[in-house]
């Protein structure tokens, strides 16, 4: 997947999941127990496999561009990749008219 290709060019890649614990927030985007990259690699992209694997309908809204341009706001540049990727995302998942 490119995402998890460029969390992994950026440094943002872990080897380690975080604790049970902290992957079972239920808070939007985990923002009060993972980085907002942990969010991605351990919780979305797994999620976003399993959605399509068992050929299951991809959401219909995500907001995840507006949650990394947050999140990046201090590193525009080194951030720039990820994002078009989460915004070809968002466009993927918006509904048409």
């Amino acid at each position: 997947m490119l995402i998890e290709r460029e969390l992994q060019v950026q440094g943002w890649w872990d080897d380690e999941a975080p604790e049970d614990d902290a992957l079972e927030s239920t808070v939007p985007f985990a923002v009060d127990t993972l980085r907002f990259e942990q969010w991605l690699q351990w919780i979305f992209l797994p999620r976003m496999k399993i959605i399509i694997e068992l050929g299951h309908p991809l959401p219909n809204a995500s907001g995840i561009l507006t949650m990394a341009e947050t999140v990046f706001v201090n590193r525009p540049e080194q951030s720039r990749e990820l994002r078009r990727l989460l915004a070809a995302f968002d466009q993927l998942i918006a509904p048409t008219a």
